[in-house]
């Protein structure tokens, strides 16, 4: 028997309740972990509350990521005692995620973990931290360079957009910080390397066609009237690399920025992102966050008070990187 958050439905509400489990109430799969650590991302926040359609079979452990100890395998990539790494693919939505002290999932799913990393830094980082890093690619990728001018990231508070403050900041570009709580948020924000923190309401107005040209790249993870903005006052020739909808999944937009300006959007996935570039973009992260962003924008829970932080993430009260020990 061991330890699980345990999501169950009635009348279309939903209930999560620490429970024991066996091994054989795991779904199928070739790998079972013993996890050691989880994260709490804002979909494990909708997933546990209930406030966002994330899960349509009951019960289900959430849970998005995990890493872990390799303890059964019958695949030969993996083997017993290999330290592994899981983000995405549809773990803690429609397959038993890592909310619990055991996973039995796919080999394919699974990240060997890098060196100078472990279970803890790697929940540190996590799915959030994994797709700021794809972010921060695509837009180098882009040409978007330190020189090219002011790089926005919307949503800076939350754990994308701390980690791509961060990556950033420390690749040389210069980083404004968009939050919806600057007086709170601001001196962290400032302290992972932002250059100047503006508050959500002046991104949140009805864009014009084009306004004044104020961003090189953007890494948005909010969506709707905010990005809609922010397209408005990208640079020639600039990109938008586009990973959230915590505003919302519309966008009230027009063809001008793209068609007038050369604008790229870039689209981030990281849920399906394939092996090669998901494990190249793992090595990335590692390398370029710098210790004191572990020290000052992680804080660790225990898998009881995870029902209590899911209502603080998605009513936006969660700074930074949530850490679940096992």
């Amino acid at each position: 028997m061991f330890d699980a958050l345990l999501l169950t439905q009635e009348d279309k509400r939903t209930f999560a309740q620490v429970s024991q489990i066996t091994e054989a109430d795991l779904p199928e799969g070739e790998v079972l972990v013993e996890v050691d650590y989880s994260s709490l991302n804002y979909k494990d926040g909708l997933a546990v509350t209930g406030a966002g359609k994330i899960i349509r079979q009951f019960p289900m452990v959430p849970g998005i990521d995990f890493a872990g100890v390799v303890r059964e395998s019958t695949d030969a990539r993996y083997q017993v005692g290999d330290q592994v790494i899981l983000t995405g693919w549809g773990v803690g939505e429609n397959h038993w995620g890592g909310m619990a002290q055991k996973a039995r999932v796919k080999a394919d799913w699974l990240v060997p973990m890098p060196q100078d990393c472990d279970a803890a830094k790697a929940m540190m980082i996590g799915t959030a931290g994994l797709t700021a890093m794809l972010c921060v690619q695509a837009l180098q990728q882009a040409g978007v360079t330190p020189q090219s001018g002011d790089i926005l990231v919307t949503g800076a508070s939350g754990g994308v957009g701390s980690v791509a403050v961060t990556l950033l900041a420390n690749a040389g570009y210069r980083v404004v910080a968009c939050s919806g709580r600057v007086e709170q948020n601001a001196p962290l924000l400032k302290e992972l390397g932002a250059a100047e923190v503006i508050d959500r309401s002046e991104l949140e107005q009805d864009a014009k066609l084009l306004e004044a040209q104020l961003w090189a790249g953007v890494v948005d993870t909010v969506g709707n009237k905010i990005l809609a903005k922010a397209l408005a006052q990208m640079q020639y020739g600039g990109a938008a690399a586009i990973c959230g909808l915590a505003g919302g999944f519309a966008l009230p937009t027009t063809v001008m920025p793209f068609i007038l300006r050369g604008v790229s959007l870039l689209g981030i996935d990281s849920v399906s992102c394939p092996f090669e570039k998901r494990k190249a973009a793992w090595e990335a992260v590692i390398k370029a966050l710098p210790a004191h962003f572990y020290q000052q924008a992680c804080q660790q829970i225990s898998l009881a008070e995870v029902p209590d932080f899911a209502n603080k993430i998605i009513q936006g009260q969660v700074t930074g990187r949530v850490l679940v020990k096992l």
